[in-house]
This record gives C-alpha cells, structure tokens and sequence, in this order.
C-alpha cells in the first residue's frame, strides 16, 4: 500500500492541480478534484482489506520528526479505531463532489474555488483520523475547520454570514482550549521525561499526568470536541450553520466533521486522561442524554428538513456520547460503529433534502411537501431505506451499534441506559414523519412527483450500498475495531473501580495499566502497541517512515 502521506494528500492536490489546468480547460477542475476524491476512496477500501485485526496495533506507520525544538512527529497511522472512519470520510466526500460536479455544471459561481477547499477540507479531516501526535492533530483539526467557514461564507443561504460569524466564533473558542490542554500536557509530562518536550501519543500514554492535571485538561478538551459533535448545550452554531451551508459542504460537514469530536474522545482523551475521563463519566452520560432527549423532541417537531436532520444528529451524537462514557468496551465498540453508520445516513439524508427542495417549489419545509412518491417508487424506496437506516430498524447496522451502546451503558449506569430507551423511540417518531409528510398524504400546491434522475442516483445508490451491506455484515467493522477499542477504554475502565487508587507508585489514584493487566502489554491511544521511544528520541533523534 502507498505512504499514508499519499492517502491523506492525494485530495487536496487533485483539487489544486484542477484549479491551476482550469485556466487552460474549463471543466479540469471539478473534474480532477472528483477524480483525486475516487483515487483516495479506492486507497481506502485498500486499507480497510488490508487492515489486520489480529495484530490490532498501528499499520502503515509513518513517523518523521517534524519540529525538532517541541518535539512534533508528523506521525501517522492505520489503527482499528480510524480505519472505517477514513472510509467513511472518503466516500462521503467522493459522493459530495460528485454532486458538486452536477451542481457546477448549473453554474456555481467559483467552481475552481470551491472545488479546492472541498480537497482541502478532506485532506484535514484525514490527516485528523490517522494523526498519532496529539500536536499533528490539533493542527489538523484546526485546519479541517477553515475550509468550512469560506463555503458557508460564499456559497450559503441568505443568512451566511451570520452562521459563518457563530461557526467561527463556537469553533475558535473550542480550538483555543483545546490548543491549551495540548500544551499542558506535553510541558507537564515533560517533568517525567528529563524535561524533553513530547506529543507523540505513545509517549504521552506512558508518561501519565496527575489526576488533578486530567481532570481540568479532560475538561478542556471536551469543550471542543462538544461544540464540534455538536452536543447540548454547546450546539448553539448548528442551526444557522445547517441553514446556511451549501448541501454538498453540509453532506461532509455532518456526516465526517462531526466524528472527528467523537473520535477525539476515544483516541485522545480515554487514553491520556482516563482519570479525568472517570471523574467526569456521569457529566458526560448527563450531557449525551440530555442531547438525545433534546435532539430527538426539536426533531420531531420541526418542520424545516435541514434542522430535522440537524437536529437528528444532535440526538445520534448523543448515543454516541454515551456510548463512549459507558467506558467499557461493548458501549465504545457500538459508538464507533454508530460514528460510521450515522455519516452512512445523514449524508444521503441531506441530498434527499435538496431533492424534495427541488419537487416543492424551492421550499425545504415539509407542510409543503407531499404526494413526492406518486411518480417517483425509486426515489421514495431510497428515501426508505435511509429513513428506516435512521431509525435503527432491527436488521441495520445502526440497530447494531445502538444496541451495544445501550448494553454498555446498562452495565455503567442503570437509569440513563433505560431513560435512553426513550431516544430510540423518539428516532422512529421524527424519521417516519419526515418520511410520510415528505412522500405520501395529499400532493401540495406546487409541489412534483417526478422520479430521481440518473445523475442523483449516481450520488446516492453507492452510499445506500454500504448502508445495505453494513445492515448485512457488521461484523466486518466490529471484528476490526474490537482490540483497538478495548486498549482505548481500558485505563479509564480501570479508573472506575476503587482497587485503582492503590495501583500507581507515582501518583494517587493514577491507575498503572501494566499493573492493571499484566497479561496484556501496553498499548498506544489508537490500539497500537506502546512505543519505547525514550526522550532523547522524542527530543528528535532520529525518524524512521515503515510500516
């Protein structure tokens, strides 16, 4: 398989490479930029049959030191934890620039432009999933984030500047704290490594912080990862941001970006600070259940279809929230699976919605639709299939991954697993609405029955695919996931239980994984084995690039 480098920059410079021949052929940069989206998806699938699950470790290891002075590898990895997330990322941007191609020949006003910051954006989101340096990823995370402020800037709603101005300021905030927990924690661990500088994520693993430090740190990261999932009461810039976005930017924006916060916790966060992960476990299920609760009630009682999915992902993100916080493997093994399953729907869900626009005279409010399904059978079959995805019907993925989160979080807490029943639930009420009041009852005025067009089928049948054949074999993402996850969670579930006090020479209350599980080595944030890097060579002695 080519270097992970290849993977992750492939995107962007198909995007700019097509905006630079553009002035010479005028479709090359749409073009191009479908074609890098394409070549990356097929790397994807590459790395996704070539992953070993055995050997649940880092694969594909690329490791360079890139600033000598602070320590910073440009360190990057294939791990259980990331593998699927960087398949779902790369589909869902190969769909979204297929649709933009559409849209470009209608008359985007900068096509080139647009087409570079899309590349851009997928490069960042790639390079966030497979970072192994807690500084790589703060970087790539900042840096996912601009192309998005400028898409919703220029090509958005009439209200973009206003949900441009909430996006910048929710997510700089966010950043900043997390861009200071980043440095805390390779300047406090620095104490314990001859004051040689680090933020490789093996490192950092083996040099465990006091729990008063993860605590307040712990506390700092979550407020990014929050706003960016988003997760009650830190949503405040998603509904202007979904109403403003242009579909095919939301489509990624939704399905992927949000992830990136989820995958935070169970990368970075379980594994640096799992003693603050343990001290706050009942703030974060209160936060994931109050967003379920939330989520699901506006969804099911708005009538704007970007928001009933805006708002449907607020509420998925929430199981996922949970999921993670159960703090034991059976609950984060179904938050990572619902983390892929939920991009799997929301993405196609969000086309749908410019769809049906398009059948209702432009509006985007479901009493004005109605009656789409008459001449249509294959679009409202589609639209089905998604709806019935969404609310994890028995039989899909999702009820998959929504069962072990629940089974996790009754094994953590008992009544926020049973108040969360009430969520699944809620799912089926604002999904089937959507569905029914969209596709059936009475044809409005105004509104189309007309059936899906080949090009639109080209952008949603492939991703429809994945849903069906996840719905058929889960167990392709959860044999794959399973060792990976288990080393995420397994320092903070051993925080939670009262023996963990006493098993850390070096700091009260600081669990010792060797101690915890002698049997089992050590292994790094993403599932990989630790490393043995000593300061001296985190200090910046020494690179090496292998597998």
């Amino acid at each position: 398989m080519p270097s992970l480098s290849i993977f992750i920059w492939l995107p962007l410079a198909s995007g700019v490479l097509g905006s630079l021949l553009s002035m010479r052929v005028r479709r090359a940069g749409p073009v191009l930029a479908l074609a890098g989206a394409v070549a990356t998806l097929a790397l994807a699938i590459g790395y996704i049959a070539d992953y070993s699950p055995a050997t649940h470790g880092l694969q594909h290891l690329t490791d360079v030191m890139w600033i000598k002075e602070l320590g910073i590898h440009y360190k990057l990895a294939i791990s259980g934890l990331n593998v699927f997330l960087a398949g779902l990322t790369t589909l869902l941007f190969a769909a979204a620039l297929l649709a933009a191609n559409f849209r470009a020949q209608r008359g985007t006003p900068y096509p080139q432009l647009f087409f570079v910051l899309m590349t851009l954006a997928e490069s960042a989101v790639l390079g966030a999933f497979l970072a192994q340096d807690l500084a790589l990823f703060v970087a790539f995370f900042d840096l996912m984030l601009i192309p998005f402020y400028f898409l919703t800037g220029i090509w958005g709603g009439p209200d973009r500047v206003k949900a441009t101005i909430k996006l910048v300021i929710y997510t700089l905030v966010g950043s900043l704290l997390m861009l200071a927990g980043a440095v805390a924690t390779g300047v406090l661990a620095s104490d314990q490594n001859g004051g040689h500088i680090t933020f490789a994520l093996s490192a950092l693993q083996a040099l465990p912080l006091s729990t008063g430090s993860q605590e307040w740190i712990f506390l700092f990261f979550a407020a990014a990862f929050l706003v960016k999932m988003p997760a009650f009461p830190l949503h405040g810039w998603m509904p202007d941001g979904y109403k403003a976005m242009p579909i095919e930017a939301l489509m990624v924006f939704s399905g992927v970006l949000s992830k990136v916060g989820a995958y935070g916790f169970l990368a970075i966060v379980l594994p640096l600070f799992p003693q603050g992960a343990a001290h706050f476990q009942t703030l974060m299920l209160l936060i994931g259940l109050v967003s379920i609760l939330y989520g699901s009630v506006v969804a099911f009682s708005h009538t704007d279809t970007r928001l009933i999915a805006g708002y449907s992902s607020v509420a998925q993100l929430g199981f996922i929230t949970i999921g993670i916080f159960s703090l034991n493997p059976q609950g984060a093994q179904g938050a990572l699976l619902q983390m892929v399953n939920h991009g799997l729907v929301v993405a196609p869900l969000l086309f749908i919605v410019l769809l049906l626009s398009e059948r209702s005279g432009g509006s985007e409010d479901i009493r004005k639709m109605g009656g789409l399904a008459f001449r249509a059978p294959v679009f409202a079959s589609i639209f089905l299939i998604i709806a019935l995805a969404t609310l994890a019907i028995p039989g899909s993925a999702n009820f998959v991954g929504e069962f072990l989160i629940l089974l996790g979080v009754f094994k953590a807490k008992l009544a926020i697993a049973i108040i969360a029943f009430a969520g699944v639930v809620m799912a089926s009420v604002y999904a089937l609405r959507l569905f029914i009041r969209a596709m059936h009852n009475r044809t409005q005025t105004g509104a189309v029955s007309r059936e899906i067009s080949l090009r639109d089928g080209a952008v949603l049948v492939p991703v429809v695919a994945v849903i069906v054949f996840f719905a058929l074999y889960p167990q392709l993402a959860l044999k794959r996931s399973e060792g990976s996850v288990s080393a995420s969670v397994s320092a903070a579930h051993v925080a939670l239980t009262p023996i963990a006090a006493s098993l850390s020479p070096a700091y009260p209350g600081q669990p010792s994984n060797r101690q915890a599980d002698a049997s089992e080595p050590s292994r790094g944030p993403a599932g990989g084995s630790e490393s043995s890097e000593t300061g001296a060579v985190e200090a910046g002695e020494g690179s090496s690039e292998g597998r």
